[in-house]
């Protein structure tokens, strides 16, 4: 993907939010391995004819096997006033799946402690007082069957590291495509995990601003529609 076929969803002097493909790090990777952010960056270089270091302020991430909308600032002003908004958890974040199994109810509100597990680098679900516990909490519901798993919305309240995939697969729902937490059925674009939908106060016009994702093709491949038919 090179910096000219982002996907982008929306764009103005304040904002640039992106379609994450599947497999493609948001950041972190060695300056010789695509990111997310070095495409970002390049796209505003060569469309403004930027010389020198271009300003994004990443306001949110995903796994690198994730796909969907991540926004980043394109001035400190918006930075500051998004990650306010993240903090505080004002905005919405709705995310699809496709998970194994048949989850029982069709929707509910999943409520874990979760903490960092350094030395196998992930996330663990543990005691409320246990040193370093953070809530993670969500909402599903069902939106129908999916092959032999079944295709979820989730509306995620808190924003734990991996916190979608350890919530579900800890109750025996892992993510297609789930190999850190489960051994899930395999998914050929990376995991069956889409952020499909984020609501965010726009940083200088303090409106809502709602942003889609479109799903991606291995999606679409099974079936599944935008409207989750």
């Amino acid at each position: 993907m090179s910096a000219a076929h982002l996907h982008i969803v929306y764009e103005d002097n304040h904002l640039l939010a992106v379609n994450k493909p599947p497999r493609m790090p948001t950041m972190g990777v060695s300056e010789h391995e695509a990111s997310l952010v070095r495409r970002a960056k390049e796209y505003i270089k060569r469309r403004f004819h930027k010389p020198g270091n271009v300003y994004l302020g990443i306001m949110s991430r995903l796994d690198a096997g994730t796909s969907g909308i991540i926004v980043f600032a394109r001035t400190s002003k918006a930075a500051a006033r998004l990650t306010e908004q993240f903090r505080s958890r004002k905005v919405q974040k709705t995310y699809w799946a496709i998970v194994a199994g048949v989850p029982r109810p069709a929707a509910a509100e999943l409520v874990d402690w979760v903490r960092k597990d350094e030395p196998r680098q992930r996330m663990a679900i543990v005691a409320s007082d246990e040193p370093g516990a953070q809530e993670a909490r969500l909402r599903y519901r069902t939106l129908r069957a999916a092959g032999s798993g079944t295709l979820l919305e989730i509306e995620l309240l808190t924003g734990r590291k991996h916190q979608i995939r350890l919530q579900l697969a800890s109750r025996g729902w892992p993510v297609w495509g789930e190999r850190k937490y489960a051994t899930a059925p395999p998914f050929p674009a990376g995991l069956a995990l889409h952020a499909r939908r984020l609501v965010i106060e726009h940083p200088v016009r303090r409106e809502p601003l709602e942003l889609v994702a479109p799903l991606p093709r291995g999606w679409r491949e099974l079936g599944i529609g935008d409207d989750g038919g």
